[in-house]
């Protein structure tokens, strides 16, 4: 096979070569995003899902698709080491520029730029990473008391004014949302609260680990009211068949069913594993049809290049203490698991062992889906664990 022609794509966040599984998904936040253009009311929606079931991909076409539709786009991406401030103000001041272009919004767009110059003026010193260009003084006593819930409400109100008065809507599309500190969720969440309530075009569409629910009810006891938190998981066989065999036969080359079936069993359906799979049995197939065997080959080579990319990039973030109680998870198979049969195997207490789990959650690696459970954020990762600390010995040191 030609490995020039090789139409799947494995990667952080690379769109696949089909998208399947997800139109109604899509359909329901596109009509949110409308509702919310035409002044109803809409709820905002946050993604949760596990590592690799194509949150980013989902946000970035739906993000496409809105601003096709006219509406303007805020994208960010929350890192762990960057406040929310410092990630939305620069990328709010280029939608308010845009925005001020129209004539009908652009002296409300104006008023927003001040709001957002006092914003990040009087943030600077909480928030030391904010760096913002201004293009506007501020306005005494708009957006600048130095209170990140209040000025981030103000904030978002004369944007949202300014969006209302364009007859858009302001989106904003956020990615590994689990990542910002709660009292910046709160922050953010009364803002959106606001903005509802005074029937402004302002809607967030984020994206984030499973633990973002339980971290959005902590921040504010009415979030479960405020968004939308459908699941996005791993795609059911139908999807999965069409992920692969679609992208394959617009290059004119045919999948045996059996290695369709082949490539679900080994990959679950989770879709950056598919394109993995389907990438390294597209290079080791000799010609089509691609047939069980081809899959059978490729699936050592794609288990490597996991292990290697995918699953070691988060393994090498651990310390050795929370390597092992990974592995010990992994003992017990994929989970969820009680802390206590983790803790058992280990031969020591859920309270010894609760800072290192707790270390681990935070990094994104594990959650608890409820209480005294513990769950990998990583699906399949139990396996790699098996495989990268085989043996017995991780239990004595």
């Amino acid at each position: 096979m030609d490995q020039l022609s090789n139409p799947f794509a494995p990667g952080a966040g690379t769109p696949p070569p089909e998208l399947a599984g997800r139109d109604e998904l899509r359909e329901t936040i596109a009509v949110a995003l409308e509702r919310a253009r035409q002044g109803r009311p809409a709820k905002s929606v946050l993604l949760v899902g596990l590592r690799g079931v194509g949150k980013t991909v989902l946000l970035d076409r739906m993000r496409a698709s809105a601003e096709q539709e006219g509406l303007y786009c805020v994208r960010i991406e929350a890192p762990e080491d960057r406040s929310l401030p410092a990630l939305l103000a620069p990328e709010l001041r280029v939608t308010l520029l845009r925005l001020s272009r129209t004539e009908q919004a652009r002296q409300l767009a104006q008023r927003a730029l001040q709001a957002l110059a006092g914003f990040a003026r009087a943030l600077k010193v909480t928030y030391q990473d904010i760096q913002v260009g201004l293009d506007y003084d501020p306005e005494p006593g708009l957006a600048d008391n130095g209170d990140l819930e209040h000025d981030l409400g103000a904030l978002l109100a004369a944007a949202g004014e300014a969006a209302k008065a364009a007859g858009t809507a302001l989106v904003l599309f956020v990615d590994e949302l689990q990542y910002v500190a709660e009292n910046q969720l709160a922050a953010l969440i009364t803002a959106l609260h606001r903005a509802a309530q005074r029937q402004l075009p302002v809607v967030l569409v984020g994206a984030g680990l499973p633990q973002l629910r339980g971290r959005m009810g902590r921040a504010k006891s009415y979030a479960e009211r405020l968004f939308d938190f459908p699941t996005v998981g791993a795609l059911p066989a139908e999807a999965a068949y069409r992920a692969i065999a679609k992208p394959a036969a617009d290059q004119n080359v045919q999948i045996e069913d059996e290695a369709l079936e082949a490539v679900f069993a080994a990959t679950q359906g989770y879709p950056y594993f598919l394109q993995e799979w389907g990438k390294h049995t597209w290079d080791v197939a000799a010609a089509s049809p691609i047939t069980r065997a081809d899959v059978e080959s490729a699936s050592l080579v794609a288990i490597a290049a996991l292990d290697e990319s995918f699953f070691r990039v988060r393994f090498d973030r651990l310390t050795p203490a929370e390597k092992r109680y990974l592995r010990a998870m992994a003992e017990l198979g994929p989970g969820p698991h009680r802390s206590g049969d983790v803790a058992d195997l280990l031969g020591k207490s859920v309270s010894a062992l609760a800072p290192v789990r707790g270390k681990a959650i935070a990094k994104g690696v594990i959650w608890s889906p409820s209480h005294g459970d513990t769950a990998f954020t990583v699906p399949l990762f139990d396996q790699f664990m098996r495989r990268t600390m085989p043996g017995t010995e991780w239990r004595e040191r």
